[in-house]
């Protein structure tokens, strides 16, 4: 079929020959048919597809052939580039294919698919005759890029103290499957499904988080990253948490001031919630009194008299719950002698309260310097018995020495006999010597005796009985108590009332 024939009289088998024809024109292909594996465009946008000969300088392009190659239903002619004829295009893609605007090269075959959609999708060839080097063909992959349009859903309503409940869920879908992820300050946590289509696939990601005041007003942002978008695409919720906080009334913490005569009193009412809580004002002893002004969460009072005392009560509520707070305000008069009677009152339960600490305090150190003093009692008492048992064993034994040597007793010494009788311990009693000294004063000699028998029961083995030690043992105590030990020797002790040993040191 000859290529002068009208466009309107080719039809498949035409383009099957005229291919076929292209292919042996020529001897031995000499030049090369760039083009590109795969071209990418956006939905909507326009795609070109290249198609360079690049061969020797005096060849030439005949013409070019576009076709759309489908495994199931085969080739679909696209366009007819001819370099006399112009540019034909099939009726499946009238207006929407066209060659590149000028200045064009002679070689280039390249042509623009215009508004490219989701179903243009596919291979496409692209066979180009010249002459004399013969017809050169290659194909190429067109890919449509569908970007996602997400939209984000809100959950249920918020509420303080509710369980792990959605907060938000994010819906993209395109071509390929877009990626959906979260960007909250909120912790909480996600979970994707997704949903493949023909030409598409949907994702689906949803936001859980255990509901509290502070998430109110804090932003959940859904993210979706797809590779027909320039940058990612973000959609901002606002968490709304419902909530309402405990009731407080602020403005008698110096009870001083609410006293007769005062302006300017008022009591404020603390409080936030989610939705905004209203106030009211009541008091429970009664209706408010007159120019009592409730303006919201305040409470505002003219000058002061002793009709605004009472019990004042701030209620507080929204749609999802509601508090109450109360506080009782005494209106004080300086001319009250009640008043003033109960201040004398309050000042003696504290001068009774601080009295009662401080006996409780004297008692605790009292009890503490009475077991001080009495652990030092004791500790003298164990010292004293020490000395004056060892006291006494020193003095027995001098005595037994005394007693086997008669001839070392010195002359000083005191002399103690043993008559050989158990009863021979007597008292001997000395005279009392009166004598003047120059500056008038006198002094008696007393000096008493008692001669310890027992130091013969005591050499006697096995004359002693228990209750004759014992007698023994007093008599030895009662008599030490009047003498003194000095350089092995025993004598009497100086008393205040002017008894003393004469001053050779014999007992009398």
């Amino acid at each position: 079929m000859p290529l002068s024939l009208g466009a309107e009289m080719w039809g498949p088998e035409g383009w099957l020959l005229l291919l076929f024809l292209a292919s042996f024109t020529g001897q031995c292909p000499a030049g090369v048919l760039e083009t590109t594996d795969l071209v990418t465009v956006v939905l909507g946008q326009d795609a070109k597809l290249p198609c360079f000969y690049r061969g020797d300088p005096d060849e030439k392009v005949g013409q070019v052939a576009w076709a759309r190659v489908d495994a199931n239903e085969g080739a679909q002619e696209l366009v007819l580039l001819n370099s006399k004829y112009g540019l034909h295009t099939s009726s499946a893609y009238e207006g929407r294919v066209e060659q590149p605007p000028p200045p064009r090269d002679p070689l280039d075959g390249s042509v623009l698919l215009r508004n490219a959609v989701q179903a243009d999708e596919g291979e496409y060839e692209c066979r180009v005759s010249t002459f004399p080097s013969g017809s050169f063909q290659a194909r190429l992959r067109l890919r449509v890029l569908v970007p996602p349009l997400p939209s984000l859903i809100p959950g249920p309503p918020l509420e303080e103290g509710q369980g792990l409940t959605l907060a938000a869920s994010c819906t993209a879908e395109g071509s390929p499957a877009p990626q959906v992820s979260w960007d909250t300050e909120v912790k909480g946590t996600s979970s994707s499904r997704s949903f493949t289509h023909s030409r598409s696939a949907a994702v689906t990601s949803e936001f859980h988080l255990v509901p509290s005041r502070s998430m109110n007003g804090q932003p959940l942002t859904c993210v979706v990253s797809h590779p027909g978008l320039l940058q990612d695409q973000r959609i901002t919720h606002t968490l709304q948490v419902a909530f309402l906080a405990e009731a407080s009334v602020r403005g008698l913490e110096d009870q001083k001031l609410w006293h007769v005569g005062r302006e300017g009193a008022m009591l404020k009412c603390l409080s936030e919630g989610q939705p905004p809580p209203s106030y009211n004002w009541t008091r429970l002893d009664g209706p408010l009194p007159s120019g009592v002004r409730a303006e919201g969460d305040t409470l505002g009072f003219p000058a002061l008299t002793t009709e605004h005392s009472g019990i004042y009560v701030c209620h507080v509520s929204n749609e999802l719950s509601s508090r109450d707070s109360q506080v009782t305000v005494d209106i004080l008069d300086p001319q009250d002698p009640g008043q003033q009677v109960d201040l004398v009152s309050a000042s003696v339960v504290v001068v009774g309260v601080i009295a009662a600490l401080l006996f409780c305090l004297l008692v605790v150190v009292v009890i503490l310097m009475s077991r001080y003093h009495r652990r030092k009692a004791q500790q003298m008492t164990q010292k004293y018995e020490e000395e004056l048992t060892l006291t006494r064993e020193n003095s027995i034994r001098r005595l037994h020495s005394h007693h086997t040597d008669p001839r070392s007793q010195p002359e000083e010494s005191v002399g103690l006999r043993a008559e050989g009788h158990p009863d021979s311990l007597k008292d001997n009693s000395s005279c009392s010597v009166m004598s003047e000294e120059p500056e008038g004063r006198s002094y008696s000699t007393l000096t008493t005796v008692r001669e310890i028998e027992t130091q013969t029961e005591l050499l006697s083995p096995g004359s002693g009985r228990a209750e004759e030690e014992e007698d023994r043992d007093e008599g030895i105590k009662q008599a030490m108590n009047h003498f003194v030990q000095e350089n092995g020797t025993l004598r009497a002790k100086p008393t205040g009332n002017g008894i003393y040993i004469n001053g050779r040191g014999h007992l009398v």
